[in-house]
């Protein structure tokens, strides 16, 4: 049985994924409307990965039987000054998502919840996976500043990078 504590963290982890999700989402929405239809593709389908994340933390609530509760999610900003703000954004909102899930993962080994330290360990190494993507991104959007032509092969690289 997981503790109280352990259960409203891994509930507050379910938010942030979730909220991951929606910031993606209306990321790839100004994407589109700004012409790119790579990037905007690319964000899409990364807030699925998102809701995925959140999911998964959901099922092992389930799995044992704790309660899960779903909380309202927080309206993510829809303006953007550029491409690479976008992309600069992803990256530090990545970054907060990995100081949480490793916030998470030192509580429950000092709380020596094992099982779900070992379940974490998924999310640990997604989170470096997740910078180092995103980090990448936005390095390759600093070569081409602003370029009309550096940006649509930019975009095009981006689309490319969906799984």
């Amino acid at each position: 049985m997981l503790s109280r504590e352990v259960i409203e963290k891994l509930n507050q982890q379910i938010n942030k994924e979730m909220f991951s999700a929606h910031l993606y989402l209306s990321m790839s929405s100004w994407c589109y409307a700004q012409g790119f239809d790579g990037a905007g593709a690319f964000l899409f389908a990364h807030a699925d990965e998102e809701s995925a994340h959140a999911k998964k933390l959901i099922t092992y609530l389930n799995e044992t039987d704790s309660k899960v509760e779903l909380e309202a999610i927080e309206k993510p900003s829809g303006e953007f000054a550029s491409l690479i703000d976008v992309f600069e954004k992803t990256y530090a909102h990545e970054l907060t998502i990995t100081q949480s899930i490793n916030e998470l993962v030192d509580f429950t080994l000092s709380c020596k919840d094992y099982p779900t330290f070992n379940f974490l360990q998924w999310y640990v190494s997604e989170q470096h996976e997740e910078e180092a993507l995103f980090r990448g991104i936005v390095d390759k959007l600093k070569m081409v500043s602003d370029s009309g032509n550096g940006l649509y092969l930019a975009d095009q690289y981006i689309k490319g990078l969906i799984k």
